[in-house]
């Protein structure tokens, strides 16, 4: 009897847990048509649009060999779309395809990368698709966590990690820094580090610990008459020929590079808790695009364990911290991070600036 009556009650209750679940969805849906978005109501629907459409066109930041694998392996998924992704590499070239954005110049295009540094200039010439809504409701299946909870229309594929580097061979392990105020110790003062004069790391700081602890952090550490040096490959080169021992702080990425070149294995790479991240490789369906739906399959494949897999073999672990099972996501998994996200990106000009006072405005310096 028991039995049956369970039976009776979870029979009455699944077809109005998915009724409510349906429910949901509409409401989202009519509520973000409502506020100029597009919204599907199922994948299906998305990807016959996207059959009809036929075709997508990508700008993205990734290397070549990257976005080349990438482009192949979405092919295979929807080899109904004919893909073709292209790079765009540089400060210039950002600002000049700014610059066809605004003037409606930007023909042919579907998806665009979205510079971190003039997010707040691409942002408005976004399709108004509600991916995060979308998202939300499992019509896309892509973290929330990567998508901009403002605009709703733009993902962030990929990660940067911060990290010590130091050179084992002249440095014991054991010595290097447990915690980033280990650097303020007296035995580090003089040349005993490197600091990279273009602190975009130093964002992520202020992001989670308060800008004032950043700038104060930053005051202390020009203290410790740092060796200042500019560039991820430089500083590296320097500390694997020994003559630097250890990078302050540096992207984890760029060292795992530079240790698989390293015949010697003295170069090495440490993460220190709090985890600076930094969201990267932002990217959005173009205001004028013509196959917007192809589009957001593209964005939804981004996100993928695939696309995230090759990211993490080519550029090399360049994944997101928020898709389970990416490289970085296991590097940072159960320990505390300070992430600049999209609910700070526009600060991070203006933080590095802070960071540069603090720093004393100091200049690269030669061997």
């Amino acid at each position: 009897m028991v039995t049956i009556a369970l039976y009776i009650l979870v029979s009455l209750l699944v077809p109005a847990t998915a009724e409510g679940a349906s429910s949901g969805l509409i409401k989202a849906k009519q509520e973000a048509e409502a506020k100029g978005f597009i919204f599907e109501a199922g994948h299906d629907e998305i990807v016959e649009k996207a059959r009809k459409e036929g075709r997508l066109r990508a700008i993205v930041s990734l290397d070549s060999s990257t976005f080349n694998t990438l482009a192949k392996a979405f092919r295979e998924k929807y080899s109904f779309l004919d893909v073709r992704v292209e790079e765009v590499s540089g400060t210039e070239a950002s600002q000049r395809f700014l610059l066809e954005l605004k003037a409606g110049r930007a023909q042919g295009w579907d998806i665009s990368y979205v510079p971190p540094d003039t997010l707040t200039d691409y942002l408005p010439h976004g399709k108004k698709v509600d991916l995060l809504g979308m998202a939300e409701h499992g019509v896309l299946a892509i973290p929330t966590k990567i998508i901009d909870p403002k605009s709703r229309k733009a993902i962030a594929v990929s990660s940067t990690v911060g990290a010590t580097a130091f050179n084992r061979c002249i440095l014991d392990a054991s010595k290097v820094p447990e915690r980033w105020e280990d650097f303020l110790k007296p035995e580090f003062k003089g040349r005993k580090f490197i600091v990279d004069v273009r602190p975009l790391n130093y964002t992520s700081m202020a992001a989670g610990a308060g800008e004032e602890w950043m700038a104060s952090y930053a005051r202390k550490i020009a203290t410790q008459q740092p060796v200042w040096l500019r560039g991820q490959t430089r500083a590296l080169t320097s500390i694997l020929a020994g003559e630097y021992g250890l990078h302050s702080l540096t992207n984890y990425q760029s060292v795992v590079e530079a240790m698989q070149k390293d015949r010697t294995g003295c170069l090495q790479v440490k993460v220190i808790e709090p985890v600076p991240v930094r969201l990267s490789e932002p990217q959005m369906i173009v205001e004028g695009a013509s196959h917007f739906y192809a589009g957001m399959l593209w964005l939804e494949f981004m996100a993928s364990p695939i696309a995230q897999r090759i990211i993490d073999e080519k550029e090399p672990l360049k994944s997101s911290i928020y898709i389970p099972g990416s490289a970085l996501e296991k590097i940072v998994r159960g320990k505390k991070v300070w992430v600049l996200d999209w609910n700070n990106f526009e600060k991070s000009p203006k933080w590095v600036e802070m960071a540069l006072e603090a720093f004393g405005f100091p200049q690269a310096q030669n061997k």
